[in-house]
């Protein structure tokens, strides 16, 4: 009885470590979690569809573990279409092994929903902001990014580097 009791408790433990929580939300959300925020945050817009932004997510998760006592935290937040959520997201995040925190934008008026992330975002994917609600920094990038580019402004969002 010890061992099934010990080997149900392994297999729950090792199937919670696996399972990926994206959170549904709407821009509002997206904005509050900013808002209340007190560390820096790397916001990266994506899509499971688009290859950039699948190739620098590493690069990213690279970077924001370099920085961790820092507190940095990457927030991947999806813009997939809806019959994507949360299937197929989860799948692709298990296959990479992203480590993030994940949203999944449940929004579909990007004339709305881009401006709110930042004025100057026109829907591009990958996008990226920088932000410390702490310092005022804040940084948007409408394109993909190097490992070089993200190092340099992961480090100015902390105020490690100039």
């Amino acid at each position: 009885m010890k061992v099934l009791y010990l080997t149900s408790y392994f297999i729950l433990l090792t199937s919670m470590g696996f399972s990926q929580t994206i959170k549904k939300v709407k821009v509002t959300e997206v904005e509050d979690y900013i808002k209340n925020s007190d560390h820096p945050i790397v916001l990266n817009c994506w899509a499971t569809w688009c290859a950039p932004c699948v190739e620098e997510i590493p690069y990213f998760m690279e970077t924001v573990k370099k920085y961790s006592d820092q507190k940095v935290e990457l927030l991947l937040v999806s813009l997939d279409l809806p019959k994507s959520y949360p299937t197929q997201i989860q799948a692709l995040i298990k296959k990479k092994n992203f480590e993030a925190t994940y949203f999944w934008l449940n929004e579909t008026n990007a004339d709305y929903f881009c401006p709110k992330i930042d004025p100057k975002w026109d829907g591009t994917l990958p996008s990226t902001l920088f932000v410390n609600t702490k310092t005022g920094y804040r940084k948007f990038f409408g394109r993909p990014m190097t490992d070089r580019q993200i190092e340099l402004e992961v480090g100015r969002l902390t105020g490690l580097k100039q």
